[in-house]
């Protein structure tokens, strides 16, 4: 037997406005997941999400395969850690899952994201792109199995944004994916995403905060939340972000290299430094101690912790050597590694409108050259466009 226990609080005071326990005879997963649902939604008198177009996301395969459901909900858990490690044992348990149900929509959506993201996130050249097309054909897959599937969209629009810098259309697919699931919290922090890289920094923060309403549990959210308060100085409600981030998973990857750089907003070297330095070896840890090193006295370790990072992750990281050179005022060797970081199809490059460090150089004319290289917006320059 399997007991359900549902409740419906009133956040407000607490209260509890309905409750209900359900015991039902275990046979099938999924009969008894529509059995409960049916029997919750017409309690509560009630559609699931809310609109008229809204259509119903179901996470189950089409061929009913237990098996599957279990792979695709692993590869989840491991995609969700942000780490090169967890990335490929995610894209183990979601070929798994295609391999069990060849008509899994979702399992290829979720596939097509985790290359994107482990391409975006930690190789370059030739590797890069075969993870690109790789996610390329997961995502066509999946659309083609289930053309109205939210996160079918939202894997489209990921590779969109990271692979081909498409900024439209990773905000159109986004829009899309929206409009098929308003309450996703994905799809709403996936058009923060991009509307942050157009510029739109308070769209993407209040879209941020509604995503993590529907799901707390989401670290790269607050570190993504972070960043944008960082981008208009807010840097206390910055700090509590990426704390929480660090707070439920310490070992991820960038999140104190976030705190670094609110540190550095506030001038304070020695905090800056510290942070640096608890961030976990890696390439996030040569990039936060680059950031650190350039606000400090000693020029020396300053020069040592670029050259560093040069040696190691130019290839990852021309962006962040950017951000660096920004830092220690070299305009010329800024633009330098800005275009070369375009030739990289460097991801960092979405974060070029609401980048502090770079930003030092709006007024310059090689930035607004830059944009429109980029296909990003120009600051200052009129726009019909309306935030969302």
């Amino acid at each position: 037997m399997v007991r359900v226990s549902a409740e419906l609080i009133d956040t407000a005071d607490g209260s509890t406005q309905w409750s209900e326990h359900y015991d039902r005879p275990y046979k099938d997963l999924f009969a008894l997941q529509d059995e409960i649902t049916h029997a919750v939604a017409g309690a509560l008198r009630a559609k699931l999400l809310p609109g008229e177009r809204a259509l119903t996301q179901n996470e189950r395969p089409p061929g009913g395969s237990l098996e599957a459901y279990s792979a695709m909900l692993q590869g989840r858990f491991y995609s969700s850690r942000h780490a090169e490690a967890d990335y490929r044992q995610a894209i183990e348990f979601f070929t798994q899952a295609t391999q069990l149900d060849p008509r899994y929509a979702l399992a290829w959506s979720n596939l097509s994201r985790t290359w994107t993201d482990l391409s975006a996130d930690f190789l370059g050249d030739a590797p890069a792109q075969e993870a690109y097309a790789k996610a390329r054909a997961a995502a066509d897959r999946a659309l083609a199995l289930s053309p109205d599937l939210t996160t079918a969209h939202l894997a489209r629009g990921d590779l969109l944004l990271n692979a081909d810098f498409d900024w439209r259309g990773a905000e159109a697919e986004f829009r899309r994916a929206l409009g098929l699931a308003p309450n996703d919290g994905e799809a709403k922090y996936f058009l923060g995403v991009v509307l942050a890289s157009l510029g739109e920094l308070e769209s993407a923060i209040e879209l941020t905060r509604q995503a993590l309403t529907t799901d707390p549990l989401q670290v790269n959210w607050y570190r993504h939340l972070a960043i944008y308060l960082s981008g208009f100085n807010r840097l206390d409600d910055a700090e509590r972000a990426v704390r929480r981030a660090i707070e439920m998973q310490p070992g991820a990857a960038g999140s104190h290299a976030a705190l670094v750089i609110i540190e550095i907003h506030r001038g304070d070297v020695r905090a800056a430094l510290a942070a640096a330095q608890q961030e976990p070896p890696g390439a996030w840890q040569d990039v936060a101690l680059a950031f650190a090193r350039q606000i400090g006295s000693d020029r020396s370790a300053a020069d040592a912790a670029l050259r560093t990072l040069i040696e190691k992750d130019a290839t990852l990281d021309t962006y962040q050597i950017a951000q660096v050179y920004a830092l220690r005022n070299d305009a010329k060797a800024t633009f330098e590694w800005l275009d070369r970081a375009f030739s990289n199809r460097d991801t960092g490059i979405g974060y070029l409108l609401y980048d502090p460090f770079i930003l030092r150089y709006k007024d310059d004319p090689r930035f607004a050259t830059f944009c429109r290289k980029v296909g990003l917006p120009v600051p200052g320059e009129t726009s019909s466009r309306k935030s969302t």
